[in-house]
């Protein structure tokens, strides 16, 4: 009894067979090697509503466009937090996915400010 081949059927070819492809090499799918994009493992439950689960790896992107509705990496008073950015009254505001968390105002003069958007989510385990 010969190995399995999957090249090698006894029926009709797969369709999908072309669209087989290699290794995937995600340092090039998520453009780490820019020197603005770091993995950013993430660890809280703020988020779950949006599919961003404790211990997932963020994409962080610090030259990225601010565009409201986003996730964003910001530091509030030196603690880093994860928020939904939005303009709103004049200004963009960090809103957090805990419904019990008033909104608050990026202003570099309040010490808060956006450190990098979120271009995407890694994770490990399902």
């Amino acid at each position: 009894m010969g190995d399995y081949k999957g090249d090698r059927t006894t029926g009709f070819a797969s369709p999908a067979a072309d669209a087989v492809e290699g290794p995937i090499d995600l340092t090039e799918v998520l453009d780490l090697r820019r020197p603005n994009r770091y993995p950013v493992r993430l660890r809280g439950t703020t988020f779950v509503s949006r599919g961003i689960l404790d211990g997932d790896i963020l994409i962080a992107d610090t030259a990225g466009q601010q565009i409201s509705g986003q996730l964003v990496i910001a530091s509030v008073s030196g603690v880093f937090v994860l928020a939904e950015l939005q303009a709103r009254k004049g200004g963009w505001w960090l809103v957090s996915g805990d419904d019990g968390r008033a909104p608050v105002r990026v202003d570099p003069m309040l010490d808060v400010e956006i450190w990098a958007n979120v271009s995407g989510v890694v994770r490990e385990k399902p």
